[in-house]
């Protein structure tokens, strides 16, 4: 009945649905008789071979094993059934002397084997076959290895896919193949139902699973969870009705239940991480103890025989939930004091689904199959083609009334501003869905109350780029001295470049960022003062909810019948009576469909002796009560709306509506313009945001660039200073010593020095790919420097005369004629 996920994660652990078993029938006999009798032997010889594939699925159908391919099995069980809705439209099986009368389909309960339907129809073969179509994907699902993110994507499609296959049964054939005294429950309406949603449960756990494995926030993680419980739960619900209640396996009810309370809890256990995040710790106190009943209330009913895995996960979150309760208290009793709020007060957990059954419609679309092709009785199908065209146009007539009416409903009320007038004199009043959308938008954002701690974050980066601009200049200063020093020690036998004049593109970039730093300072006053100027504007946005910031609608202070309560409850009688006769039209379009649905008339049609108009008139005339019914809805609601807007103007005028609309109006307008104004410092904060961090960046690189200067420079000091040691101590070659100067050729060649020199260090040695550099800040290019046009960089060697590396002397920074995107306006001026 069930097989566990060999998965070691004890919350993996899902079902599998086992096929239906049949027994062996030969279809290929009765029909060839069929085709010879009523139409000609020449025409079962041209079908034959239609009629052998039929066969030879049919025993293939039977013959099923475990060592059967599970993706073969599905093909075979989508193209038998394309088969089987070719041989509907073909061949009346039925108990009928003239129809196919010698074929009878048996098949066993997938869930109580020893039950088993007999039937001389082919409903319940197509019924059977789509059951095991589903079955079949769900082995699959749990076949695939979800120990990665992409077998959890294809164990999900393969559960999505099982939830389409018995969707399609409860919708096309479950009814059909339940008429009559032999049936199982396993192909019943309810047992489908009560699949498709086990195994959108299946899907969606696979979904959660990944979320978890992509680190998603806890409050994704929260919605996708519950919505994993919500799909178990109603699971539970179908088995614990009939038919259903005694037709399950205890440990295979109580594995589903498992599920549905341990993804209670833990949607509970995520939600509490995201509240604790946003210091609601009233709240979170309240959802952990949910959880933790939850889970306490699980294992209390979990019978023995249940899924050690499942206990052990739900053990493991109780743990989880402990510990965060214990934590939230004391921090609550400590710092917050916050109220627990009743469990009945709170909302219900939100939740989200990432999972719908798949539109079997194209998979086991038969229409383009050629079996039996050739074998259309014509008048029957013109006859059928026709009586369908007529039901539909029935059908579409009444569903076009049905929708008129509930437009019309709807359009009246929202003349009358009803029911939210009603709610307002409840002390409910109800913003307008855009701007309430907007308002909800500004406090996910932490709303005005949130702009003080975003201020400070463009202090903190204004004061990071200060602090990195000084550093890098002092580096470059300390360096300046050094040089100087030994520059008035050795005279002019100290020979290399002024520090002065390498480093005068670095200076020089440096006054820039500490101009545009200077800049982008005054623009943060700017928008310090908009703040302040402005937060009495904003601060109702900071309302939670924001609708009791909204005017309310009172009694009126004198009053001289006290007719208001008659009033106001002769209006709610009336919206009420409304409200059912829109549920009675939604009930009325149901029956409709229902009725289609279960209109088979082509048996009638393949057997009838007398005139199709006759029987198309007696047909249709099923439909004429459903046709009265809504015409009566209408006319009973048109009446209605007369007297509501009636009882709606006696409303206004008693509790002067006009003047509350216009406060409504008013705060409406104030709203709208605080939602502006914070929309227009927000942006003109994140805009400086991304300035500061973008010239972080830069600054950092033009660090990193002066650090690498200061070192090829000292470098080159302590080198030109040993040399300059060994010329005075009488140790240099004999061509230092002829030379008046220091200045040393640009190439040595060997005969220039007698002896071997010791390697020399090169004076730039640029670093590794990677090394301490900083990602250039969006059009910023992470490139080597080049040199002006006309520059070449000299050879390696001791020219001390020549810059320490190409650049120096060039456009140190940017390329020639590219502009820093720091620089391109920080905030809107």
């Amino acid at each position: 009945m069930a097989a566990p996920s060999s998965s070691s994660s004890a919350t993996n652990i899902m079902l599998a649905i086992h096929e239906k078993k049949t027994v062996s029938i030969d279809l290929y006999r009765p029909l060839r008789n069929y085709i010879a009798f009523t139409y000609s032997e020449r025409e079962a010889q041209n079908l034959e071979d239609d009629l052998q594939t039929l066969k030879e699925m049919r025993n293939s159908i039977e013959r099923s094993s475990a060592a059967d391919s599970l993706p073969a099995r599905r093909d075979l069980l989508q193209s038998y059934f394309k088969a089987l809705t070719a041989v509907e439209s073909r061949f009346p099986i039925s108990p009928d002397k003239d129809h196919v009368n010698s074929v009878t389909f048996t098949w066993h309960d997938a869930f109580k084997n020893r039950n088993k339907a007999s039937q001389q129809n082919i409903h319940l073969e197509k019924a059977a076959v789509l059951f095991n179509l589903g079955a079949v994907h769900s082995q699959i699902g749990l076949g695939i290895d979800r120990s990665s993110v992409e077998g959890r994507r294809q164990a999900s499609h393969s559960f999505i896919a099982a939830a389409g296959a018995f969707a399609y049964l409860r919708d096309n054939t479950a009814t059909k193949a339940s008429i009559g005294n032999s049936t199982t429950v396993d192909v019943s309406v309810e047992c489908a139902g009560m699949l498709e949603r086990l195994m959108l449960a299946q899907a969606q756990e696979c979904v959660f699973e990944n979320t978890i494995a992509k680190g998603s926030t806890p409050g994704v993680c929260a919605k996708i969870s519950r919505q994993v419980g919500l799909y178990y739960e109603e699971a539970v619900a179908a088995l614990n009705v009939a038919p259903l209640s005694q037709h399950f396996d205890k440990t295979w009810v109580s594995h589903i239940q498992l599920k549905a309370d341990l993804f209670h809890a833990e949607a509970c256990y995520r939600y509490s991480l995201e509240l604790h995040e946003k210091d609601e710790i009233g709240e979170e106190i309240a959802r952990l103890n949910i959880g933790i009943t939850a889970l306490l209330d699980a294992k209390k009913s979990a019978p023995r025989g249940a899924s050690q895995q499942i206990l052990e996960a739900i053990n493991k979150l109780e743990i989880d939930l402990n510990s965060n309760l214990g934590r939230a208290m004391k921090e609550n009793d400590r710092v917050y004091l916050m109220r627990v709020p009743p469990v009945s007060s709170l909302p219900s957990l939100p939740s989200f689904s990432l999972v719908k059954p798949m539109n079997m419609n194209d998979v086991l679309d038969a229409s383009k199959d050629k079996m039996f092709a050739s074998l259309v009785p014509d008048s029957s199908a013109k006859a059928l083609s026709r009586y369908t065209e007529m039901v539909d146009d029935v059908i579409r007539t009444q569903a076009e009334k049905l929708q008129q009416g509930s437009e019309l409903a709807r359009v009246n009320l929202k003349e009358m501003n009803l029911p939210d007038s009603l709610f307002a004199l409840e002390g409910h009043s109800v913003l307008p869905t855009a701007l309430w959308e907007d308002v909800e938008a500004v406090q996910v954002c932490g709303g005005p109350v949130g702009l003080q701690g975003e201020l400070q974050q463009l202090q903190d980066l204004r004061r990071v780029n200060h602090e990195l601009l000084v550093q890098t200049e002092e580096l470059l200063q300390k360096e300046a001295a050094e040089d100087a020093q030994f520059r008035s020690q050795f005279g002019t036998r100290w020979t290399r470049p002024q520090s002065t004049t390498l480093t005068k593109n670095l200076l020089d970039r440096l006054n820039k960022f500490a101009a545009n730093l200077k800049q982008a300072g005054d623009s943060d006053g700017k928008i310090e003062r908009s703040v302040r100027d402005n937060m009495a504007l904003m601060s109702i946005l900071d309302s939670r909810p924001i609708e009791s910031a909204l005017p309310t609608l009172a009694k009126p202070i004198m009053s001289l019948d006290a007719n208001e309560d008659a009033v106001v409850g002769a209006l709610k009688q009336s919206l009420r009576q409304l409200e059912t006769l829109g549920a009675q039209r939604a009930g009325l379009e149901d029956m409709l469909k229902d009725m289609k649905t279960k209109d088979e008339i082509l048996p009638k049609l393949m057997t009838s002796t007398g005139s199709y108009e006759d029987l198309f008139r007696k047909e249709i005339a099923k439909y004429d009560h459903i046709c009265e019914d809504i015409s009566q809805n209408l006319q009973a609601q048109e009446q209605l709306l007369l007297q509501i807007q009636a009882q709606n103007s006696q409303f206004a005028s008693t509790f002067n509506v006009e003047d509350y609309k216009a406060s409504c109006e008013k705060c409406y307008k104030q709203i709208e313009a605080a939602v502006a104004k914070y929309r227009e410092i927000k942006e003109n904060i994140n805009e400086g945001l991304k300035f500061y961090v973008t010239l972080q960046e830069a600054i950092t690189n033009i660090k990193q660039q002066s650090s690498d200067f200061v070192m090829t420079r000292s470098i080159q000091c302590r080198e030109m200073i040993e040399d300059l040691q060994r010329q005075m101590s009488g140790l240099s070659f004999q061509d230092g010593r002829n030379a008046s100067t220091h200045n040393y050729p640009s190439q040595p060649g060997p005969a220039s020095r007698p002896h071997a020199p010791r390697p020399q260090t090169p004076y730039y040695q640029p670093p590794p790919s990677g090394y301490g550099q900083q990602p250039p800040p969006y059009n910023m290019r992470g490139t080597p420097y080049p040199p002006q046009q006309g520059q070449q960089p000299g050879p390696a060697g001791h020219e001390y005369g020549q810059p320490a590396y190409p650049g120096w002397r060039g456009s140190y920074y940017n390329p020639q004629g590219q502009q820093p995107p720091y620089q391109s306006g920080y905030y809107k001026q």
